[in-house]
Formats: structure tokens, sequence, C-alpha cells
């Protein structure tokens, strides 16, 4: 009967113990100030920083997969818009390959628009910064480069643009 109990409680607690939902916070809810990335620039020699951003205007993150349709369908959304992004500037990250990083550059003239940055993710920080689950996702800064909110998937530019004025 010793045994039987000892065995119940037991199961029980491995059971408990590694049965945990994901109550760990994803970084970015602990730390919501714009991360420290070091992405890799499209001259391929040279790093994007925190430092890097204009201090005088919001900022949003996109990551994004240059073989993505949402993504795609975002970006082309953007670049219609662009005039409403005027005081937002927009660093492009991506993981995927470099050569697929700089066709989805070129593909949308992405190079001519002084407000956005594209580049490269080469330690996969982002997506585990912010426990990304699907692409693209966007994350929203004040002018303090402080998190506003975040969003996952394809967002309307009326929406993206109104996160910045609340």
């Amino acid at each position: 009967m010793k045994k039987s109990s000892l065995l119940v409680a037991g199961i029980f607690l491995a059971i408990t113990l590694f049965s945990q939902t994901d109550s760990i916070q994803p970084p970015y809810k602990k730390f919501p100030s714009f991360p420290p990335v070091r992405l890799l620039n499209t001259d391929s020699s040279s790093f994007f920083t925190k430092s890097n951003l204009d201090k005088k205007t919001f900022a949003l993150l996109m990551l994004f997969n240059p073989q993505c349709e949402h993504c795609r369908h975002e970006t082309e959304e953007i670049i219609q818009h662009i005039d409403k992004f005027k005081h937002i500037q927009i660093v492009m990250a991506t993981f995927a390959p470099f050569d697929s990083m700089m066709a989805f550059r070129e593909r949308y003239q992405l190079a001519k628009f002084s407000n956005i940055i594209v580049a490269q993710d080469t330690h996969y920080f982002l997506t585990s910064f912010f426990k990304v689950h699907s692409l693209p996702f966007l994350a929203f800064y004040n002018r303090k480069k402080e998190l506003i909110t975040v969003a996952e998937g394809s967002v309307p530019v009326e929406k993206i643009v109104a996160a910045f004025e609340k």
C-alpha cells in the first residue's frame, strides 16, 4: 500500500513538473525597448544596431521572409502608402539567406526609401527574442524606442499608422 501511494505521488509530481504551460514571458516583454540587434547590412560588411536608429522618429521593426506571401503583401502595402510613414523608421529584418534578402530588396526597390533599412539577422536573435510564430511580425516603438505593441501576420496600413498615434 505504501509503495503504491508513493508511486501515485511520484507520477503526479512528474506530470505536474513536466506539463507546465509556456508561462515564461518572451524577452521583449521583460525588456520593452528596441532590442539590442546586430543585423548585417546590405553592403555585407557593416551592421545595423540600435544606435543607428533615428532618435527623432518612431520605429517599426518588421521581421519577414522573402518567400512569404504575407510579407510580400505587407511590403507592397507599406510602399504604396509610404507617405504615411514619413516619421517612422522601418527596419526590415530577415533570417533568410543574404541573396534572397537582396533579391527582395531589389524587387521592391527598397533602397530608394530613406526610412527603410533591410538587414539580415544572421544569429536568429529576433525570432527567439519575440517568440515569433508567424510572419510578418511587426514591433512598434515610440520615439524613445519603447515598445508600443506587437502584431503577427498582415496588418492593414491604417492600423499600423494608428498604433503610432496612440
